[in-house]
């Protein structure tokens, strides 16, 4: 859209700067409200604020408005491609509206929350999926994405309408929902998110693709300002605020980057996860069970419901090592599809 990478450099700064500032904010208002959730991974459970993810969101509109303001004002607008960006937002303002509807059902005493006791209820599991189809209505009414996908071994695939009315939606949903479910370890979410954007910001920059490059900055940016405030003693939760938000975001790269099949291989971590949840009808908790040693081992024993039940049964591990193992699972995969598209097999 235009060659000066300070129309990219200048909103990734800001949503960072945002984000931080937003952050410090929301941790005390939040818990303020009773917004909060109980980190359950420590030596006693500990109730900290929940929905920082709307920081997040915060951050990644902010930037989103910065760059419409300079290429109005500044520059000759792209009319075509404000509308898109402006479309990414407002998807991603709406999801995590829906996000911070599911924080913010805190009961005053622990209810039954998947197969354990928590003081979050949150939506019920069928209303999810449904809630957020909300986030795709901007982004089908603008026609986002190109209509032909580039598939391995069919070459170019044209979906016509079956794009925007099937495909698109139905991305929202699977992704949005499918992020929320590997998580509840401090730092987890965000590195995750982290190195998936910076797999997408590889790929937009290879490849050209001036819309994907601003967005995955964009998130980079805002969940970089807020992973410190979530690593391990973490002092906000980023809740479904951030999995939804981040979700959606994410599809916005792929589908505005063109980078549908890439996107799947990077998201493969998460599809595995939505795997093994099925497996018992997704009421299923990630989280371990503290040893005196301060290791977690899995709650289920040797039957493996989520990634993170495969590692506490390969080795003793700590909550902050979990992390550490899924991210470089990520990471992997991250690799493995940039090395797939130079190789021209995706």
């Amino acid at each position: 859209m235009y060659s000066s990478f300070l129309t990219i450099i200048i909103p990734s700064v800001l949503a960072f700067i945002i984000t931080v500032i937003s952050t410090r904010f929301l941790m005390s208002y939040l818990y303020g409200a009773g917004v909060v959730a109980e980190d359950r991974n420590k030596d006693k459970p500990v109730t900290v604020a929940s929905s920082g993810g709307l920081a997040v969101a915060f951050g990644i509109i902010v930037g989103i408005l910065v760059y419409t303001f300079g290429a109005t004002f500044i520059f000759v607008p792209v009319r075509d491609a404000l509308t898109r960006l402006l479309a990414a937002a407002l998807s991603i303002t709406l999801i995590a509206f829906i996000g911070f509807l599911d924080d913010i059902n805190v009961k005053g005493k622990r209810v039954k929350s998947t197969d354990r006791m928590d003081i979050r209820e949150g939506l019920k599991q069928w209303q999810k999926p449904v809630l957020t189809l909300v986030g795709a209505l901007p982004l089908i009414a603008i026609n986002a994405g190109v209509s032909s996908i580039l598939l391995p071994f069919l070459g170019s695939v044209n979906l016509g309408l079956l794009y925007p009315l099937v495909v698109l939606p139905l991305a929202i949903i699977f992704v949005s929902n499918s992020f929320n479910l590997l998580g509840g370890f401090d730092g987890l979410q965000p590195m995750m998110a982290i190195i998936a954007g910076l797999g997408l910001l590889a790929y937009s920059l290879m490849y050209g693709n001036y819309m994907g490059t601003l967005l995955s900055a964009l998130l980079v940016g805002s969940v970089l300002a807020f992973l410190p405030f979530n690593m391990y003693r973490a002092k906000v939760i980023p809740g479904d605020s951030f999995t939804y938000a981040v979700g959606a975001a994410l599809v916005g790269i792929m589908v505005m980057g063109n980078a549908e099949v890439f996107g799947v291989i990077i998201f493969m971590p998460w599809i595995i996860e939505f795997v093994l949840h099925l497996r018992r009808k997704f009421k299923v908790s990630d989280l371990g069970i503290r040893q005196r040693d301060g290791t977690l081992a899995a709650p289920y024993g040797k039957r493996i419901y989520s990634l993170a039940h495969l590692i506490m049964n390969l080795k003793k591990v700590r909550e902050e090592e979990v992390t550490l193992y899924l991210s470089a699972i990520e990471a992997g995969f991250v690799i493995l599809a940039l090395l797939l598209k130079v190789a021209g097999l995706i």
